[in-house]
């Protein structure tokens, strides 16, 4: 990539490290000296956490971009269709093709584990998530998702006036939000505690504005916001919120409360790894405006979540297609050939490769991984570059007490005001069995100081002991003390986390042009189709996709 090689010339001119210090990537916010000493050995006041940095499979990564020394298949396999990826996406369209009658298919995934950003880790004390952890309750027209739900017993049955009710296991447990603002933990995540008139009144507007666009329609009788975003009105008066930012937009509207801006800036770095600045008008409002589910048991924003996040869900998708599945089996090259599709793929533990001979394939890998494996594809209005994901870092802590603090209790969801990160999630808040202190905090880092390639390339400069010189000091502001009951800590890095909904990419002609099929054999599923990396979306892209596979 373009980026790489300007990165590979300053490296060979200054050095890696001094490119990074002089670039401010590697402290990024810590004291030059602290960032040296980390260098020098373990910090005597982490001596005793136990863990590592991980992520996605750097090695495969490699692989795929150097895959020249691959060696060249010695078997081949036929398959009338193949799955590249399974991520939510991937494992929803493999789900569709078996629910709707067809076996004949495979599903390869380069990694050791399935779940793309769905993924989760387990130690002595818990599961844990690695990425997504909750979906809201859904739209009540997501007829689909729905009996999905229904089929898992997640929705459990429906009252007398048709609304679903949900497994009370699976809602969140109370108390579900809290923020740390003014010096005091308080319920919610909206600022209030300690908060001026003059702002308070702002937030109150900002959240008429939404609440009268969560149900408006546009010309055409179709929700201008809604799940899956492809349903929603074409009304040329509200696409063209793509053509600015968010932050642009509230400018125009009034909106200068530094509260309000801290907490849109906070929900577009939640759901989008991006700031406000960074993001469509469009895009921000469709996070406050598209969801409107209702249910017999549980208030309109409520949410469903599990220890292992949506770790669960992507498990009953998994549990219907097991046998179709391999893992560590790299999909490198891909070309046409007639009426066959012709796929290579290296299985990195017999270190050899072999050949697909698909009628159709699925791809349910994202676009950077895409753009390795269809260097021959040409894929018309497709500008690669013009997509851009957001890096993150989750640090799974298991803690042993938490020191006390002022106001509202430890909740599932809590974030500290004014802070990089977007907080903690209480993994354990859906246990019912007694247990000890112990408990693992799932920490949410997205990195959107610097523009998307820098962000990525101080994230993989960084190694572990510098991750908790970032991670930690936070945590202490969120509980003074916390540090000596820090057992583990296992960090995970997601260097492309997420599609970011930038300007003009959700209605501006690219995310179209991602979508689009190639020749009909070729077809793709994934939330870079979208635009927005959330569950409802992922599961929708597999759906569409395996319909196209199917002519349906």
């Amino acid at each position: 990539m373009r980026s790489t090689k300007i990165q590979n010339e300053l490296l060979k001119n200054i050095g890696r490290r001094s490119f990074l210090l002089r670039a401010g990537l590697v402290c990024s916010g810590l004291a030059l000296q602290r960032c040296v000493n980390k260098v020098t050995g373990r910090k005597p006041e982490y001596a005793h956490i136990q863990g590592k940095l991980s992520g996605p499979d750097h090695h495969s990564g490699h692989l795929l971009r150097d895959h020249a020394a691959l060696p060249e298949p010695q078997t081949e396999r036929r398959v009338k269709t193949l799955i590249i990826g399974s991520g939510i996406s991937g494992l929803s369209a493999a789900r569709w093709l078996k629910r709707n009658g067809e076996s004949d298919f495979e599903l390869i995934e380069l990694e050791d584990h399935t779940g793309g950003n769905a993924a989760f880790g387990q130690n002595a004390v818990s599961r844990f998530p690695l990425g997504a952890h909750y979906i809201p309750i859904v739209n009540n027209e997501d007829k689909l998702l729905i009996d999905f739900l229904q089929e898992q017993d997640i929705i459990t049955g429906f009252d007398e006036k048709g609304l679903p009710v949900y497994n009370e296991y699976y809602l969140c447990f109370d108390p579900e939000e809290r923020l740390l603002i003014n010096g005091e933990w308080q319920e919610g995540l909206v600022p209030d505690f300690g908060v001026p008139d003059a702002d308070k009144k702002q937030i109150k507007r900002f959240f008429e504005l939404v609440n009268r666009l969560k149900g408006q329609k546009g010309s055409d009788g179709k929700y201008i916001f809604t799940l899956p975003l492809a349903e929603s009105s074409a009304d040329k008066v509200y696409r063209k919120l793509d053509q600015l930012s968010f932050r642009e937009y509230l400018h125009q509207q009034g909106f200068t409360s530094a509260y309000l801006l801290w907490y849109l800036d906070y929900c577009c770095k939640d759901d989008y790894g991006s700031l406000a600045t960074d993001v469509s008008a469009w895009a921000g409002l469709h996070y406050f405006t598209a969801r409107r589910g209702k249910a017999a048991n549980a208030e309109q924003n409520a949410v469903i979540t599990w220890p292992e996040g949506n770790g669960k869900l992507m498990g009953f998708l998994k549990q219907v297609v097991q046998e179709h599945i391999t893992l560590g089996l790299m999909a490198y090259d891909l070309s046409l050939d007639g009426e066959k599709v012709l796929v290579k793929a290296y299985d990195q533990k017999k270190r050899q490769s072999v050949k697909f001979i698909a009628d159709k394939v699925i791809m349910a890998s994202p676009q950077f991984v895409n753009q390795r494996i269809l260097k021959n594809i040409i894929r018309p209005g497709l500008d690669y570059e013009a997509l851009h994901y957001g890096t993150w870092l989750i640090a799974n802590l298991t803690v042993d007490d938490l020191p006390l603090s002022k106001g509202m209790p430890l909740c599932w969801d809590n974030v500290a005001y004014g802070t990089p990160s977007v907080g903690y999630v209480n993994a354990n808040q859906q246990d019912i069995k007694l247990r000890e202190n112990k408990k693992v905090l799932t920490y949410y880092l997205p990195l959107t100081s610097k523009e998307p390639r820098m962000a990525r390339l101080a994230a993989y400069s960084r190694d572990y002991e510098q991750w908790l010189d970032i991670i930690l000091p936070e945590m202490e502001k969120h509980h003074p003390g916390i540090i000596p009951h820090i057992s583990e800590a296992q960090l995970w890095l997601w260097g492309h986390g997420m599609i970011r909904p930038s300007v003009n990419y959700i209605w501006g002609g690219v995310r179209e042009a991602v979508q689009n099929h190639v020749d009909n054999k070729l077809f793709f599923a994934h939330t870079d189709l979208s635009g927005i990396s959330v569950f409802e979306e992922a599961f929708h892209q597999g759906i569409r996709a395996a319909k196209e596979v199917m002519g349906v």
